[in-house]
């Protein structure tokens, strides 16, 4: 709370152990009194433990830890005391004037806050028209608070006494013993004696400042000096040893002797404020705060200060002569105090200091990293932690000023605004014309001093997050002139714009960021000004930083004119660049589907070339079958032609990437074909000069390469030239290169050859086997680094064979920039993949390497093609879709037609017309119809089912009737539905189980050749069908059949061990599945045939669920079949959803197109059986033609809001076993 930030030279580390030492000390001395204020509290915490506060809170910075504590019990007693009776406020006056008078700052600290809490809590009242207690405190209290301000000197902060600090008395004592003894050494050297006669010293009154005085007046001697004395060199070691401690002590009590009167001062200042009745002369208040917030090292002492200073400009605002202004002034220059937030023109130079100190960043909390101690005995430069505290004072002093008057704050302050205008011009509303913006441009040009631009920009950006939202319009004015600074001439102007514009998009993403595409972007592309692109880059670089993931909609209008500048001639550019294109690759997923951002262009938010890009840089599979411009000698697989198509995406855009297909997959021949066709499309376009293109390969494989173009590019295309022989053949045949268009070299004549190989431009370089540069550091790879093409490209069937570093160093010949330096690319992903593959590493390192893994992943997933044989060379087994019709059974049928024939159909066929009338077709429905219309269709799909699934565990009133005529024979209703014949579902399940050969009679020849030949996934929607299937058809009729089942009930964790299990275990015949928790993302591929028993509104989840076992590593067909009820909702729903048989041209909406233009007829002939319908059709032939087309136009309106709420309530409860149907039976038969 009171640690020195200013001590003597080579003090540091004594004075840090001497803090450590006194904060003990400080807090178990009886002296202090705050333990009045705290000590029912702590006790009634931790009970009858004696325990030091510091360890409450575990971890916490005890100094911290003891001034929250103190600040929020401070604040309990002040509004506790504001709720006392006129008669009772004398008793909490007592001991706040005894904490007030005594010696001790703490308890003047806690009996100001107290005070604080207190006059708030009334001054609320009295503003929401509530009487609080009386505010006529007792005049000497009062009166105590001004005399306390009046005692300026840390020294003396009592008024008429000489005694210090209660807390420091034990440090005066150490002090002065420690100059009695300096003087007894000295009196007793004649030498030094006599040089120090005429000083006096009172050892019973010594001050900090007397002390350094008195030490800094004894010269410090040589041995030499004094060797006339018989003990001259211990004199003269026992002199300067007493002098330093004594500089020490002293310089060390200085600086906590004043950091505590300040902390003390500024909360005895915020109670006078708080009190209302501010004293005619100000300064006394003032200054203590104004010190607080420039120089408290506890922030939430800082927030008492800064809040009381705004209430003091309030109180101000009237008042002749106002302080205010100055006020202002000093708060938005101490935001300027920080040099780890505002650059110094003096010190940032040029773009390489940027690029050294690592300064393209949004600034580090130096608060927050390091604990007071750490910042002191470290080497942290003394004015960074000066600015820091001073600049975080000043934010917080903005905040409050912000909160206290909101959108008048211009109005009541107008100071301020004209300190955010003071260089920086605001622009009209009307738009900034061209002369508009040269002479905004001119006018930034022409200050000389750029600290003093620097300056505004920085208050800009410190009060940007604070302003309300009605004045942020205001602020905006300022952008223009801001975006001009982003071009500056200095490079620490660019930077402080491009902090400033970040801060401002926080808070005003919408706005900013339409300025940022219109402004910024062009800059990037402006070939007339380095600084416009350096600047720019730097933007970019922060806002991506700044933003992360709320960049998401404004990713694909960042990412492509990014790209263009990747190439840029200015190496700052493309390091920026490259960097912010990387961080927006893994946000391109995110993007799709979203609306164009608001406040961004139309005609820039819908470029159909970027759309069409990013769709291609985010699935290849998109990218259009590229037509070669020359012929070549062989016949393309279609994965070399989906190569060779990626590989000419890459060309298109200038990106560069890596061909990592399995060796044998024709690398060689695709890279072949893209360069020769490359050639013939530039002599097509320019009959000039072109540079010709390198290929970079081991020494073994020059002579291949050469064969291997010539065997399949005519020689009258491409002509190559082997770079080889000694160093003098090499020199021959440089003069030769003009002639061939293609040169093959190894990296060993690189490596040799640089100095001149280095000065050439190429159009495409190949690295063949292109790992070989994987050591960053070798010989080889600075040299290939050095080559320059315009086209990069690296072949290789293993791009990283150590660690994920080797990746690093590809793609720094690739996109240098792209993942970062080698240093950040390690701390990102190299240490905790490193950390992750050991064994014994923990869970949170084991998720830390898998995090890293998958973010590295996306990022270089776009620049990265790999087909393995398998995938390739094999093809996928067909897959076959049979659907099996099942009749309803005797109880099934009479329940379907029992609700075809109730008033609960009649019901809901009401509400949808009634939807429809009043709907007119603006999508809108009433959730009652809805969900009227969800329990009719889960009932009637869960009967399809099984009779059980809509009756549960004991028969329902309502259908005891019904059902015993039904089965006049059962006793027991609900075991006789337990029987196989009454699901015709189970019945053709089973027989499906014996076709495949599970369940069979073992002893029998045909089944003994069939067990083992097929096995069985079976998809349910509902776990209570699975558990059916398990107890009436496996534990009954097929106790042989192994199975195993995944459903919701088995833990997460445990679902894996169950597809392992599954999987490796040939001998396990079935696996039960719900399509909710089996349908994605599992690989059984050891199966061969599907059942499902039930089927998804949405088909994609049935075919989800179909790929589980239909996808790479699939060797057999596949059978899936569909249990469908016929003549039933099932049959109908099916048949909406229009499956595909293949899978290969399917096109599937999740959206349920069909469902929603059904008419309103249709939607109700859902409830009906097949044989209802029939007799529902004849009558409608016989309709009017005009009234049925009338009917069907207003029933897809009024059906279309039914079913936008239909979908998503079976979205969300489709999966659920918990359908509580009671009430809906009840109805079905009332």
């Amino acid at each position: 709370m009171f640690w020195p930030i200013a001590l003597p030279r080579k003090s540091h580390f004594k004075a840090a152990a001497k803090m450590r030492a006194v904060k003990l000390e400080n807090e178990s001395c009886k002296n202090i009194g705050s333990e009045s204020v705290m000590g029912p509290i702590t006790q009634e915490i931790i009970g009858d433990i004696s325990t030091n506060s510091v360890k409450i809170i575990v971890g916490a910075d005890a100094e911290m830890s003891v001034t929250h504590t103190r600040v929020v019990t401070a604040t309990a007693l002040g509004t506790f005391a504001s709720k006392l009776q006129q008669r009772s406020v004398q008793h909490a006056i007592d001991p706040l004037w005894h904490a007030l008078t005594s010696s001790s700052g703490v308890q003047r600290q806690v009996a100001s806050m107290v005070l604080i809490s207190w006059f708030k809590e009334i001054k609320s009242r009295d503003v929401s028209g509530i009487p609080g207690t009386p505010s006529n405190f007792p005049s000497r209290l009062k009166d105590w608070l001004l005399d306390l301000l009046a005692c300026s000197n840390p020294a003396f902060p009592t008024k008429d006494s000489l005694l210090p600090y209660a807390e420091l008395s034990r440090t005066y004592t150490k002090m002065r013993g420690e100059a009695a003894q300096l003087l007894h050494t000295i009196e007793s050297s004649s030498t030094f004696k006599d040089l120090l006669s005429n000083i006096k010293v009172d050892l019973e009154n010594l001050s900090a400042d007397d002390a350094i005085n008195f030490a800094s007046k004894v010269p410090t001697f040589s041995k030499e000096n004094v060797g006339h004395e018989p003990l001259g060199g211990p004199i003269v070691d026992d002199v300067e040893s007493s002098k330093q401690r004594l500089l020490t002590t002293s310089g060390y009590l200085k600086c906590v002797q004043s950091n505590l009167h300040v902390t003390v001062s500024a909360l005895v200042a915020a109670a006078v404020v708080w009190m209302s009745e501010l004293p005619a002369r100000l300064n006394p208040v003032i200054l203590p705060l104004m010190a607080s917030i420039k120089r408290e090292q506890e922030e939430i002492l800082q927030q008492k200060a800064a809040e009381a200073l705004a209430e003091l400009i309030c109180h101000c605002i009237e008042r002749r002569p106002s302080p205010n202004d100055k006020l202002i002034k000093n708060i938005c220059s101490l935001t300027c105090m920080d040099p780890g937030e505002t650059p110094q023109a003096g010190v940032i130079s040029s773009i390489e200091v940027i690029d050294d100190q690592g300064l393209l960043s949004l600034g580090t909390n130096i608060g927050k990293q390091k604990s007071k101690v750490q910042m002191l005995a470290g080497s942290e430069d003394r004015s960074r932690v000066e600015g820091f505290i001073s600049r975080r004072g000043s934010e917080v002093a903005l905040r409050h000023l912000c909160e206290k008057f909101g959108p008048s704050l211009f109005d009541k302050v107008p100071k301020l605004w004209d300190c955010l205008a003071e260089v920086l011009k605001p622009s009209s509303t009307d738009g900034v014309t061209p002369d508009d913006e040269k002479q905004v441009m001119i006018a930034i040009e022409s200050i000389k001093d750029p600290q003093i631009l620097i300056n505004n920009i920085q208050v800009v950006r410190s009060i940007a997050p604070l302003l309300n939202e009605a004045l942020q319009p205001k602020l905006l004015s300022l952008l223009p002139c801001i975006f001009k600074c982003v071009r500056h001439s200095h490079v620490a102007v660019r930077l402080a714009a491009s902090r400033c514009i970040t801060s401002m998009a926080k808070s005003m993403i919408k706005d900013v960021m339409g300025a940022v595409i219109k402004n910024a972007m062009p800059m990037l592309e402006d070939m007339t000004s380095v600084h416009a692109r350096q600047g720019a880059g730097m933007l970019i670089s922060l806002l991506v930083q700044g933003l992360g993931v709320e960049l998401v909609s404004y990713a694909p209008l960042l990412v492509v004119p990014l790209l263009k500048c990747m190439s840029d001639s200015d190496q700052s550019v493309r390091q920026s660049v490259t960097h912010s294109f990387a961080a927006l690759v893994p946000l391109l997923p995110l993007a799709r589907g979203l609306p164009p951002p608001v406040g961004v262009s139309e005609d820039l938010s819908r470029n159909a070339d970027d759309a069409r890009f990013l769709e291609q840089l985010l699935d290849s599979s998109h990218i259009d079958d590229y037509k070669l411009h020359v012929e070549l000698k062989v016949t393309l697989r279609r994965y070399q032609q989906e190569g060779i198509n990626w590989l000419a995406f890459l060309k298109r855009f200038k990106l560069h990437g890596i061909l990592c297909d399995d060796m044998g997959l024709g690398k060689t021949l695709q890279a072949s074909a893209i360069l020769a066709s490359d050639i013939v499309e530039r002599h097509a376009l320019d009959k000039g000069h072109h540079p010709s293109s390198l290929i970079v390969c081991p020494s073994t494989l020059v002579g291949h390469w050469a064969f291997e173009i010539e065997k399949y590019i005519d020689d009258s295309v491409v002509s190559t030239l082997q770079y080889v022989g000694s160093a003098q053949e090499r020199i021959s045949l440089r003069g030769h290169f003009n002639k061939y268009n293609v040169v093959i070299m190894s990296y060993d004549v690189v490596r040799k050859d640089i100095d001149y190989l280095g000065q050439l431009q190429w159009n495409y370089c190949i690295l063949d086997e292109g790992h070989i540069i994987k050591n960053a550091k070798s010989k080889i790879t600075l040299a290939v680094k050095q080559l320059k093409a315009e086209h990069r490209l690296i072949l290789s069937g293993t791009p990283i064979q150590n660690n994920v570093m080797d990746l690093w160093s590809l793609f720094d010949f690739l996109m240098p920039g792209f993942l970062g330096t080698e240093r950040q690319f390690q701390a990102t992903y190299g240490k905790p993949l490193l950390v992750a593959r050991d064994a014994k590493c923990s869970a949170k390192d084991a998720e830390a390497g898998a995090l890293a893994m998958e973010a590295l992943h996306k990022q270089v997933m776009p620049f990265l093609l790999r087909r393995t044989k398998d995938e390739v060379l094999s093809d996928l087994p067909e897959k076959i879709i049979q659907d099996r019709f099942c009749d309803l059974s005797p109880v099934q049928l009479k329940l379907y037609e029992q609700f075809s024939g109730s008033h609960v159909k009649q019901e809901i066929s009401s509400m949808v017309k009634l939807n429809e009338s009043a709907d007119k077709g603006e999508g809108s429905s009433s959730p009652k119809a809805s969900s009227h219309v969800f329990q009719a269709l889960q009932y009637l799909l869960k009967l399809c089912s099984h009779p059980l699934l809509v009756i549960g565990g004991k028969v329902p009133e309502s259908l005891t009737s019904l059902l015993s005529e039904l089965l006049p024979a059962a006793t027991d209703i609900i075991s006789e539905l337990h029987k196989l014949h009454h699901s015709p579902k189970l019945v053709a399940l089973q027989e499906i189980l014996e076709e495949c050969g599970i369940g069979v009679d073992g002893s029998s020849s045909e089944g003994a050749i069939a067990v083992g030949q097929h096995r069985v996934l079976i998809f349910a929607q509902h776990k209570a069908l699975l558990d059916i299937i398990e107890r009436d058809l496996f534990h009954t009729h097929m106790k042989n059949v192994t199975y195993l089942r995944l459903d919701g009930s088995v833990e997460p964790e445990k679902r894996f061990e169950i597809v392992k299990a599954f999987n490796s275990d040939p001998t396990i015949d079935a696996l039960l599945l719900t399509t909710h928790v089996g349908g994605l993302g599992l690989n059984l591929t050891s199966a061969d045939t599907l059942v499902f028993m039930e089927h998804d509104w949405n088909p994609m989840r049935d075919h989800q669920a179909m790929d589980r076992a239909h996808r790479l590593g699939q060797r057999k067909v596949v059978n899936v079949h569909r249990l469908i009820m016929r003549g039933t909702l099932e049959e109908k729903v099916m048949s909406l959803q229009r499956f595909k048989v293949s899978v290969a041209n399917a096109v599937i909406n999740a959206e349920n197109t069909s469902m929603k233009t059904m008419n309103t007829d249709q939607l109700l002939d859902l409830f009906a059986t097949a044989e209802t319908s029939r007799k529902g059709a004849s009558l409608t032939k016989h309709s009017d033609i005009n009234v049925g087309e009338t009917k069907v136009v207003g029933g897809a309106k009024g059906l279309k809001a039914i079913l936008g709420g239909l979908e998503e309530l079976w979205d969300q409860s489709q999966y659920s076993e918990e359908y509580n149907l009671n009430q809906f039976l009840a109805k079905l038969n009332g």
